[in-house]
């Protein structure tokens, strides 16, 4: 299984951005899917998170300005990232948790390589 994640780049502050990320491989089951970033010299944190039945949540420091979305034919997800600020700017990994052809009643959790969000002014 693998996440391949997309989209990062450099914005403007005010700006947005769009990141994308599909999952592939022996996928059985995908229970939920997310976005985590961390900036340099902080720990990871979670940025949005959306279960597999669609119930969403978010950090605060991003309620409002961003979305997630999913499209499960695709095992993809999406964060529409709006009003873009500096503190936004981190590498941007994806996660899910899926199930596997060959073990499909355990989920594990899988990670994408990241991608790269810089802010400027």
């Amino acid at each position: 299984v693998q996440l391949q994640a997309s989209g990062g780049g450099l914005v403007q502050t005010g700006g947005s951005l769009r990141l994308s990320c599909a999952a592939s491989g022996s996928i059985f089951s995908i229970n939920g899917m997310g976005w985590y970033r961390q900036a340099p010299g902080k720990q990871r944190e979670l940025v949005a998170v959306i279960s597999s039945g669609g119930s969403t949540n978010y950090a605060d420091s991003v309620k409002g300005r961003f979305r997630i979305s999913t499209d499960n034919a695709k095992n993809t997800v999406t964060l529409q990232m709006n009003s873009l600020k500096f503190e936004d700017a981190a590498v941007y990994y994806c996660n899910a948790d899926i199930a596997t052809m060959v073990v499909p009643t355990k989920f594990r959790s899988y990670w994408g390589q990241g991608t790269l969000v810089t802010v400027s002014s």
